[in-house]
């Protein structure tokens, strides 16, 4: 069987994210959502969201806003956050874009928001948990990579076997015109 591919879409649409994983101590902050405009079921994620129109130059400045507006964490709270990964997939008529970044924190108390539950989880259970596929993917590589210094592409795709498959690039500049 061959992949559907995907053949003379007029339109696409671009959604591009931001997401966070802050780590305090071995605990990573997760937050519980009971629904999305992507999904309509409970899912655990990162902290992140939709880029808004003035952020779209600066996935960063979206990250910060998700995790203040998710958690109460201020920018000064954290450390070491930096851009891990960019995931990509297509979906129906959208292109979808994830930037996801991974830092620390030494705050432990957080504010409740009308975007989901936040709880602090050790990773293994975080593993354990309803999260997307493209996220499972990522984490599953991170938990591989946590040394690397890297920035990896990830783009979740499907199979000969119509079975969803990660492909993973490490992003370098080639230094070429």
């Amino acid at each position: 069987m061959q992949p559907i591919k995907i053949k003379g879409l007029k339109h696409m649409e671009l959604r591009q994210m931001a997401t966070a994983y802050i780590f305090k101590d071995e605990k990573v902050l997760m937050i519980k959502k009971s629904n999305s405009r992507l999904y309509n079921s409970e899912f655990w994620s990162g902290l992140g969201g939709h880029l808004e129109p003035n952020e779209l130059n600066c996935p960063r400045t979206a990250c910060l806003r998700e995790i203040f507006e998710e958690s109460g964490i201020e920018e000064s709270e954290l450390s070491e956050l930096r851009l891990r990964y960019i995931l990509i997939r297509i979906k129906e008529n959208e292109i979808r874009q994830q930037y996801v970044y991974f830092g620390k924190t030494t705050k432990y108390q957080l504010i409740t928001s009308n975007e989901g539950e936040v709880y602090w989880l050790e990773m293994g259970e975080v593993m354990t948990k309803h999260i997307s596929k493209i996220n499972r993917e990522m984490l599953e590589h991170y938990i591989v990579h946590r040394e690397d210094q890297g920035l990896y592409v990830g783009v979740i795709t499907i199979s000969d076997r119509q079975e969803p498959v990660m492909q993973w690039s490490e992003l370098r500049d080639p230094m070429i015109f």
